[in-house]
């Protein structure tokens, strides 16, 4: 009987699909299903799935680009993998189907949403898929609910786990795993770690690939390939992990994981081309992240950090205020030093007699938006707050109180499953709402610390918070409650700026997407010194995380104002999130004026070409390193109007270099122009590919900015 069914329901498939490839008919939801096949499509990728009517299995039998031939996956991979009270089930576990709906999200993405229950009735399973027009990704999530009578405990949870082919071999002997955001390259196994949002397995024999990004948030996430067995896995920490992910379920709830997506490519001679292409435009007009939704992007910030740490009072911040908008800065951020402890976050009046209200009103007086520095999970051992209520706080192993952040007595990290969580939101709405906060850095450890490297020394060890049971579930529950903070003030402010750090996300220089859709930017790096390895590091930090991560979002510091190279730092970040810091007061008349037009010229690049939300690697220029070139593009993908360039000469020995663009219109016609708005040359976008132009940079160290537009 079940074979007639099968034999039944694959008739009916290949009539479906006839009938669309003849009448040019096509499934507006991307999926189409008979009681044997879901087949998921959207003219760019397919993947087609065993139900489990044939034998009780849930499997990817094919996972391919449409067009040409793909190599890398088994027939019968195995699609997911978690474990519920200690017993394992998987696509090959046995399970019923329940039914099958289509499924949407808010960003474009269309697709089939699969409800299962496994044979033993204890898991009812919905996996989600969701595709986009246009684009080769599939995005997947999985919903577990307790079916049982008691509460369980999911861990080891794989969203997705696709086998790789066994005939010959050749997915792993072939393959470079492109980590670290897609651009350090290794052969052979590899177990990921926080900063692999994002990894490339790149076959060059085959010229194929496939791309893993995992949306879940920092060091929760786990991509790995050929660990342990022949698949490609990405989800949520195992249970061996140094930070292993769990999450108690009681009877009858769910637990929904963060998302994945999966690109599959043919074609390509490097990953890098689909680093720019596919993977940016995906992360720009799909993710959903908080950079997406702003109405002005920031151009030009000034923060105080550098050199005056915490030592700013009132008369100090006026003047550096006042000349910071005459160097043309847009955002005028405050850091540390303003309050009088951490966690109760009342006002220094010794510093500041007249409050900060008429300070941020003076900024905004000037053209600029305030912004404000805070640790939001920290406080003071001496303040009203922790003394009034210390169970709010994070416990050690021992059962005492601890800094995550770093070894100082006198903080205690907070816990956000207790009434911290509104403590601090109700300061920070305050803040937004009463005092006209546009700009938020949001610093310290939450979870786990950049600077604390024995993995016990993380997350809260407390049994009776609200937001956690152990551990293990703080590790994920306390990331998810600062998203949550994060949502419900942008709820109240929509165009608030967030800046989470790195020290909050949890690892040096750590960006992520679980980041990227709750928070706007992120404040990576404190880098000093005035010579030109800061500029440097600026560039090179810059293409290390982009174009996985936005550039917009990389918020780079701590190039200075008043350094002899203050305009090469200028040029450096204009290839992130242009920031700096120092003493604007030291600039001469003539370097203000300088700094004024530099930064009208990048609001008038943002206003004509949106460049704050593209970035793409300079084609023929690698990772900036001393003794090369190295430079950047922005230029807008999607109207091809134009864009910047940004070209740097760090030490190498040649003083020319010929310069092409990507991703113009063949046929328009383009001019290249200096900042002063020269015109250099003019030709198609087609010359401008396969010509390209001559670049001249006479000093060993320095750089140049092009703008390039349609005639």
């Amino acid at each position: 009987m079940k074979k007639a069914s099968y034999f039944i329901s694959k008739v009916i498939l290949f009539i479906l699909f006839f009938l669309c490839s003849v009448t040019g008919l096509k499934s507006q939801d991307f999926f189409l299903y008979t009681n044997t096949e879901l087949i998921l499509d959207n003219g760019v990728v397919k993947r087609v799935i065993q139900l489990p009517e044939v034998d009780g299995n849930y499997f990817t039998k094919l996972y391919k680009p449409v067009k040409g031939d793909f190599f890398f996956f088994d027939t019968t991979t195995t699609d997911f993998q978690f474990y519920f009270n200690n017993k394992m089930y998987s696509g090959k576990s046995k399970w019923i189907l329940k039914k099958i709906e289509k499924c949407s999200d808010s960003f474009s993405g269309r697709g089939a949403l699969v409800v299962l229950e496994s044979k033993d009735a204890k898991i009812e399973l919905t996996i989600q898929y969701l595709m986009y027009p246009g684009l080769p990704a599939i995005r997947k999530n999985l919903i577990i609910k307790n079916l049982t009578n008691f509460s369980g405990i999911i861990e080891s949870v794989d969203i997705e786990k696709l086998d790789t082919e066994q005939k010959y071999f050749l997915a792993n002997t072939y393959s470079w795993v492109c980590h670290d955001y897609g651009r350090r390259r290794s052969i052979g196994p590899y177990k990921g770690n926080a900063q692999d949002a994002l990894v490339i397995i790149h076959n060059s024999h085959w010229r194929q690939g496939i791309v893993i990004g995992n949306e879940a948030s920092g060091i929760t996430k786990n991509t790995t390939f050929f660990n342990g067995d022949r698949s490609i896995v990405s989800g949520l920490t195992h249970k061996q992990a140094l930070f292993p992910f769990r999450k108690h379920i009681k009877k009858g709830e769910s637990f929904t994981t963060p998302q994945v997506f999966t690109m599959v490519y043919n074609n390509h001679k490097d990953p890098d081309e689909v680093l720019n292409t596919y993977v940016a435009d995906f992360v720009r007009n799909n993710l959903g992240s908080r950079l997406g939704k702003l109405k002005e992007m920031p151009t030009f910030v000034y923060n105080t950090w550098e050199p005056f740490n915490t030592n700013i009072n009132e008369n100090l911040i006026l003047e550096l205020a006042k000349a910071a908008a005459a160097a043309g800065m847009k955002e005028f951020i405050i850091d540390d030093g303003w309050q009088k402890n951490y966690g109760d976050w009342e006002i220094d009046s010794s510093k500041f007699p007249n409050g900060l209200k008429p300070i941020f009103d003076y900024i905004k007086s000037l053209g600029m938006k305030p912004g404000l520095w805070l640790s939001v999970g920290s406080a003071s051992t001496d303040s009203k707050v922790f003394k009034k209520h210390p169970a709010w706080f994070v416990l050690d192993e021992k059962g005492k109180h601890t800094n995550l952040h770093q070894p100082f007595n006198d903080v205690a990290t907070a816990c956000f499953g207790t009434g911290w969580y509104h403590h601090i939101k109700n300061i920070l709405s305050k803040l937004s709402l009463e005092y006209g906060l546009e700009y938020m850095k949001l610093d310290f450890t939450v979870v786990t610390s950049p600077y604390k490297f024995n993995s016990k020394e993380s997350g809260c060890y407390a049994t009776n918070h609200k937001g956690h049971i152990d551990h293990n579930e703080s590790l994920y529950s306390n990331y998810e409650e600062v998203w949550k903070l994060f949502d419900e003030l942008h709820a109240i402010k929509p165009d608030l700026f967030i800046d989470c750090t790195f020290e909050t996300l949890g690892g040096l220089q750590l960006i992520d997407y679980a980041m990227l859709k709750h928070a706007d930017g992120n404040w990576l790096s404190n880098f000093a010194g005035p010579e030109e390895k800061i500029d440097l590091r600026i560039r090179n930090m810059a293409w290390w995380r982009s174009p996985a991560m936005p550039a917009t979002a990389l918020v780079i510091g701590n190039a200075e104002m008043q350094d002899s190279l203050w305009y090469l730092h200028c040029k450096s970040l204009a290839g992130a999130l242009p920031i700096l810091l120092g003493d604007p007061r030291k600039l001469q008349t003539k370097d203000l004026i300088k700094s004024k037009n530099f930064s009208d010229w990048l609001q008038a690049m943002e206003n004509r070409y949106q460049i704050m939300r593209y970035r793409q690697d300079l084609y023929g220029f690698g990772e900036p390193k001393e003794g090369m070139w190295d430079g950047f593009q922005r230029i807008n993908t999607e109207n091809k109007k134009g864009g910047i360039l940004g070209i740097f000469r760090h030490g190498a020995t040649e003083t020319k270099r010929m310069v092409t663009v990507q991703y113009l219109d063949s046929d328009r016609i383009y001019s290249v122009k200096l900042i002063n708005g020269e015109v250099i040359l003019t030709q198609s976008g087609k010359d401008f590919k396969e010509k390209g132009f001559e670049v001249q940079l006479n000093d060993s160290y320095g750089g140049e900015l092009f703008e390039i537009c349609e005639k």
